[in-house]
């Protein structure tokens, strides 16, 4: 029986640490109007939280699922689509994070000492 010794400090504590997936956070999360969501920064939209680790292998076993396929479709002369794994929350897709690859002058002269004392002109 409850006795008064949960102060509302450490019942916030306790719902704050809760997974994404637990009913509470769900109830929490489906709760807030859609009109707030629309308004709501990246960083504090749920639908964007980081997922639980079930729901990472899951991702996971989807796109090896669907790569199996495509290597069938292959194997027995089709022509798969093109693979594109499941977004996840994070991680950008493949074509945001494509950059110009090796190093920029700053980087060379911070990873050798023996051109960290050159100018810009010198270099």
């Amino acid at each position: 029986m409850y006795r008064g010794g949960l102060s509302l400090r450490r019942l916030r504590i306790l719902v704050e640490h809760l997974p994404p997936e637990s009913a509470t956070k769900t109830a929490l999360r489906n709760a807030i109007p859609a009109e707030d969501l629309e308004h709501a920064t990246g960083e504090h939209r749920p639908d964007m939280a980081p997922w639980s680790g079930v729901e990472v292998l899951l991702a996971g076993l989807k796109d090896e699922v669907r790569l199996l396929r495509l290597v069938t479709v292959a194997a027995n002369g089709g022509k798969p689509e093109p693979f594109e794994p499941t977004p996840r929350p994070g991680v950008p897709p493949k074509s945001a994070t494509q950059q110009k690859r090796g190093l920029t002058d700053e980087q060379r002269r911070a990873l050798d000492p023996r051109l960290r004392n050159q100018t810009e002109q010198e270099a």
